[in-house]
């Protein structure tokens, strides 16, 4: 059978996703309105659809991008990133935003937060000395991690980090024996409220049964506040509460803030401390495809606001600061990864379309089940769409980067595919898998287009092979 004879995409009509922040100009709406209409509901908000069936982002066409810089490619819409911190700033005027550097890092990303009056937030010392020597302030980084190693910890204190998230009852050990006998570190302790939230079981860091934090309900986390009290070199100023990824609803983050300011109540009442910071994490999620929901900034703020100032009033605690930690919400919709097409063929029931990257670029799909809607870019097509499978080039039955999604039925190879909402998560956790090396990452603004990471060559991986 051939593609052609392949079964019909639903074409049915979804609602576009919901905006990050609060509704925006008339020409705004407009401008989004003519995005959904082109199937451009997720894609950075700079993006439009141009002649000969090309996409245009930043201004810059995709496939241009693709013919200079070669495939697979992530572009980045710097502006959307600036937008987004934007809109962090203004619903939590009064809050540290902190953008979490594991969803995407490197200098011009660095570079784009500070300037935008964000923190950081970072988990290993190697993300702590890239953001340093590009010039973050150190006292507004953020380092957690389950499992810092001694060289994270001495990496923190002699780089001079402002806070740091403690995760285990031995870390309060190691960390109080290495500050310095005339130091004093700030640090928080990462609670765990018993919240089942986030778009998959491997996401979900608020319940009892996984390897983060410490929990309210057993005890532990009043333990560790005790012990950290005693430590003359450990200053407590707050909790930590990071419940999971991809979470689209305000209610778990609500019901959080308040199990989490009871807690705070019993410090008060134990030991006469009213601890002055609240983190509330990040993990708010994105619309990968048209119809997904999002989670919105303003919402949250207005909720969670309300739930904290509540919630102190009755307990009769001052109301702490708030820290929260946004990575995916920043910088997820502002990218699109590009693909070339290597192969098409009919497989039993499914047709595979075959692309020049994979899960050594994306392996969301392959860990989470993610969904994504890839879009043919770089030429129009009339012929009416087909379900078709987008695979990776890697030797793994699960390196799928797309299942069951409507393409032009006349998709062939040499055709470039688009993929939305690829920022977070991907070049992050990219690997080396089959030597085939990590894509660049472009950055794209006002019709110009720069590269801020190169493309990892054979070279730079043979370099680390160093025995024979």
């Amino acid at each position: 059978m051939s593609i052609q004879d392949a079964p019909l995409q639903d074409l049915a009509f979804q609602a576009p996703s919901r905006a990050l922040g609060t509704a925006g100009t008339a020409d705004d709406c407009d401008a989004r309105d003519a995005r959904d209409a082109d199937g451009l509901s997720v894609w950075p908000r700079s993006a439009r659809s141009a002649a000969a069936g090309d996409v245009r982002v930043g201004g810059v066409s995709l496939t241009e991008t693709a013919d200079r810089f070669g495939t697979p490619v992530y572009v980045l819409d710097e502006r959307e990133v600036r937008e987004r911190c934007r809109t962090y700033r203004t619903a939590f005027p009064e809050a540290d935003v902190v953008y979490a550097a594991k969803a995407f890092l490197s200098r011009a990303m660095l570079r784009w937060v500070r300037e935008e009056g964000l923190g950081l937030d970072v988990c290993s010392a190697g993300e702590l000395e890239l953001a340093v020597a590009t010039g973050f302030p150190p006292e507004k980084i953020v380092m957690h991690g389950n499992a810092k190693s001694p060289e994270d910890l001495r990496a923190a204190l002699g780089l001079g980090v402002g806070r740091i998230v403690v995760d285990s009852d031995s870390e309060i050990t190691r960390l109080a024996a290495v500050v310095p006998a005339d130091g004093r570190q700030k640090v928080m302790v990462r609670v765990v409220p018993g919240i089942a939230a986030g778009g998959h079981a491997k996401v979900r860091t608020g319940t009892d049964d996984q390897k983060f934090g410490l929990s309210i309900t057993d005890g532990s986390a009043e333990h560790a506040v005790a012990r950290i009290l005693d430590q003359p070199h450990l200053e407590l100023v707050g909790l930590h509460c990071h419940i999971g990824s991809q979470i689209a609803s305000v209610q778990p983050y609500v019901t959080a803030v308040r199990r989490v300011v009871d807690l705070m109540a019993r410090i008060r009442d134990q030991h006469g401390v009213a601890l002055p910071q609240l983190d509330i994490g990040g993990g708010h999620a994105i619309a990968y495809r048209p119809g997904e929901e999002s989670l919105n900034a303003g919402v949250l703020a207005g909720r969670v606001r309300a739930e904290l100032e509540d919630g102190c009033a009755r307990a009769g605690l001052p109301v702490p600061r708030l820290t929260l930690e946004p990575g995916r919400a920043i910088v997820g919709p502002a990218g699109v990864a590009v693909y070339r097409v290597l192969a098409v063929k009919r497989t039993g029931e499914h047709t595979f379309v075959a692309v020049d990257g994979g899960m050594s670029d994306n392996p969301r799909p392959a860990l989470y089940g993610v969904r994504y809607a890839p879009r043919l870019v770089g030429r129009p097509s009339a012929v009416p769409p087909r379900l078709v499978t987008v695979v990776g080039r890697h030797c793994e039955a699960g390196d799928v980067l797309a299942e069951d999604v409507a393409l032009p039925g006349d998709v062939h190879p040499g055709d470039l595919l688009a993929v939305p909402a690829a920022g977070a998560y991907h070049l992050s956790m990219a690997s080396g898998y089959n030597l085939v090396g990590r894509p660049p990452v472009v950055a794209v603004s006002d019709g110009t287009a720069r590269v801020l990471v190169r493309r990892e060559s054979l070279d730079d991986m043979s370099r680390r092979d160093i025995g024979l």
